[in-house]
């Protein structure tokens, strides 16, 4: 019998055998590649940021801190990235709010720049960090839901995430915050639109 006629069909085998496993092989590439695109989603685009307020000519341009920065990173990230909320990225930590307010979904954040708190004077501010309690319900009273553009605060009255009462006003891009002043605002970080204010508010209740 002539071998090379029965290795033939042998040669011939493999090489189906070889050609269905790549073949395989790519589908399945293929396909995981497509269950991987389906759950690993692109996240939602950040507002593009049109920043009001007199401060906001101090932002920088680029790096950190920056408009381009903050829209990357969720609202807690983008406070340490800020020199003016470092006090205010201390208190978030102090309280054990990072995770809350930085997983939480489309807020405002109306955040005490440095010299706001210095404003308490040392005293003041130093009983207030080191009572979690306090803490927390005062800077909750800074947060509300959804996104607030400067037209929203025309004449606005806000729920806070404390419970109590924000009011806003905003008259040519000068816009208050019950007492306090927004020293730049309309700021667009992942998951949040930021204000920097000049005070500190206190709930009422």
């Amino acid at each position: 019998m002539n071998t090379r006629l029965l290795a033939l069909p042998v040669v011939a085998a493999l090489s189906l055998t070889t050609a269905y496993g790549t073949s395989a092989g790519a589908a399945t590439g293929a396909s995981e590649a497509a269950v991987t695109a389906g759950v690993v989603q692109a996240p939602n685009p950040t507002p593009a940021s049109s920043p009001v307020g007199p401060g906001c000519s101090s932002l920088p341009q680029s790096g950190p801190g920056s408009v381009a920065d903050l829209a990357r990173l969720r609202v807690v990230t983008a406070a340490a990235h800020s020199p003016d909320l470092s006090t205010f990225y201390s208190a978030v930590n102090k309280a054990g709010l990072v995770n809350k307010l930085n997983t939480t979904k489309d807020i405002t954040v109306f955040a005490p720049t440095n010299d706001a708190f210095k404003k308490l004077g040392k005293r003041k501010l130093d009983k207030l960090l080191a009572d979690k309690n306090a803490l927390t319900k005062v800077l909750t009273y800074h947060v509300v839901q959804g996104r607030k553009t400067p037209d929203d605060l025309k004449r606005g009255s806000f729920t806070s995430l404390e419970g109590d009462k924000i009011t806003t006003r905003n008259s040519r891009d000068k816009i208050k915050v019950n007492d306090a002043q927004a020293v730049c605002g309309n700021l667009q970080t992942r998951n949040a639109t930021l204000y920097l204010i000049d005070g500190v508010l206190t709930p009422k209740k």
